[in-house]
């Protein structure tokens, strides 16, 4: 077992600047097209943050499909994988809803040229009495010293609170005329909103026009449907089932922020569990537990994770006449101290399957020779996470500030996610030492990813190794040419101790255990 965590800064107290130009220098994630200026919305993955990122869409992959979770029954459940393309026929998201109702309302700004979500702007309206004939619009991710410091400038009195009122945006349509938008210097400068939509769009062979006109999926989702016939078809499943995918997905966000947390181009994790409709309760609870458990085995703490439902207002359509929406949300240091989405567990009923049947002419139905032959057409009950979004709450989580040791700080991964988890450390660049250095990394490399490092002095080689996450270094020195022990050191408590060079294969498999 790992030793305990030492206790870090509060998530509130970390700042995601010093958390993004970690991920930058030491090769987690990158700005994409970094050397032109980047693209707003995108990112490219480095050496480790390929590693980490691969690190958790597998084990995702191990705990649904591979050796998926037992059941209620006591027995393993019925998982089976599918890898969808990215482009479908145009007519899928036609069925699907996402043509004609994947959209945001969006205002713009006449004075900045900025545009704005208009679910995502809360209004103030400051109390009468102040004498303040302005309402000031601000996102809701803004922070209280952000809005204390913007009203000031505008004479709105802080005395411990604000006096007035805050509503959303949409409730203030009727006073736009009156409205300071976030960063303008005149009021009245917001237009009515009007709906985005978010689908990427492209053109399949050489003309394009509008019957060539195609889309990038905007989930992965929509795939696990079209291929239902074909899974029951062809494999040995009945129901209850689940299909799992783990794929791209594209959406035009208008405002891509917080880093890699909402982006334009991500990868979702996503399984669809196909079950007759009076067992959707019970299903949709079992996932429940079940994927909080996976994000707890991964290294999130109970006190940075939790479930909360979803209000009538965010359901989606398919879920209005269900069971509902909840999410598995985590304190990002930018939401902290509130929470932002991990993964959303839905019960989207049989909208779905109903749909592509409707519109595609093909029979869905499913005839249940344990139910005597009953036809129905199945709920679906749908776990679906951000692997990227995931992987920021992993870096985020494992980010420990710790001023006693020389990097200042070191990523406390739990070790089935750190992208290395040994690193080999000869004490000298020359000499026998880094022969013996090589030979226990070839030894070690079959079986674990681990990491040969020989330049530099030891101190900036171990202050590397805590800044990408290293659960353990192994250190060749003059000693281990005497006697063949090696000196471990300890990610989090920096403990050293000798094990013999023979045993430091089976010491990592004890230690990575579990």
């Amino acid at each position: 077992m790992q030793p305990a965590k030492q206790e870090p800064e509060t998530q509130t107290d970390i700042d995601m600047k010093d958390i993004v130009a970690l991920c930058k220098r030491r090769g987690f994630i990158f700005p994409a097209s970094d050397i032109y200026g980047g693209i707003n919305g995108f990112w490219d993955y480095g050496p480790l943050g390929t590693e980490l990122k691969n690190n958790l869409r597998d084990y995702w992959w191990h705990r649904m499909v591979t050796c998926p979770p037992i059941g209620p029954d006591g027995h393993p459940l019925q998982i089976v994988g599918v890898d969808s393309a990215i482009i479908q026929n145009p007519k899928v998201w036609e069925a699907s809803g996402h043509v004609g109702g994947f959209s945001d309302p969006m205002v713009d700004c006449r004075e900045t040229k900025k545009r704005y979500r208009a679910d995502h702007l809360i209004v103030f309206i400051p109390d009468p009495s102040l004498g303040v004939d302005k309402l000031f619009a601000f996102h809701e991710e803004a922070t209280n010293e952000e809005q204390e410091k913007r009203l000031k400038k505008f004479g709105v009195k802080f005395e411990g609170k604000f006096i007035g009122d805050t509503r959303r945006l949409e409730n203030c349509l009727d006073q736009l005329d009156k409205i300071l938008a976030p960063d303008a210097k005149e009021v009245g400068t917001l237009t009515e909103p009007k709906e985005f939509n978010l689908m990427f769009e492209t053109y399949c062979g050489p003309v394009q026009s509008e019957d060539n006109k195609a889309y990038l999926r905007p989930e992965t989702a929509q795939g696990i449907f079209l291929n239902y016939k074909n899974v029951l078809d062809s494999s040995r499943v009945k129901m209850p089932f689940g299909i799992a995918q783990i794929g791209k997905a594209f959406r035009n966000e208008v405002n891509p922020r917080n880093f890699i947390f909402r982006s334009r181009e991500f990868e979702q994790m996503e399984l669809e569990w196909f079950c007759h409709p009076e067992e959707a309760k019970k299903w949709r609870d079992f996932w429940f537990e079940e994927r909080q458990k996976f994000w707890r085995d991964v290294g999130l703490t109970s006190d940075n994770i939790q479930m909360r439902d979803h209000d009538s207002d965010e359901l989606s359509h398919y879920a209005k006449e269900g069971l509902g929406t909840a999410d598995i949300e985590y304190k990002f240091p930018f939401t902290a101290p509130d929470f932002g989405e991990l993964e959303g567990i839905a019960h989207r009923c049989d909208f779905d399957l109903t749909q592509h049947q409707e519109h595609s002419k093909t029979k869905l139905e499913y005839l249940d020779p344990e139910r005597n032959n009953e036809r129905y057409m199945p709920h679906v009950i749908e776990p679906a996470s951000g692997l990227t979004r995931g992987v920021l709450a992993l870096i985020c989580e494992a980010y420990t500030p710790d001023p006693d040791r020389p990097s200042g700080v070191y990523l406390n991964f739990h070790p089935k996610m750190a992208p290395k988890k040994a690193a080999i450390l000869p004490l000298m660049a020359k000499g026998e030492q880094p022969e013996v250095a090589e030979k226990l990394y070839m030894a070690l490399r079959e079986e674990f990813s681990v990491d040969l490092d020989i330049k530099q002095n030891i101190g900036k080689r171990y202050a590397r190794q805590d800044e990408i996450g290293t659960p353990y270094c192994f250190t060749i020195d003059d000693q281990t040419l005497e006697d063949q022990t090696v000196t471990v050191r300890e990610r989090n408590s920096m403990a050293q101790e000798r094990v013999h060079i023979d045993k430091v294969a089976e010491y990592l498999r004890e230690k990575l255990r579990g």
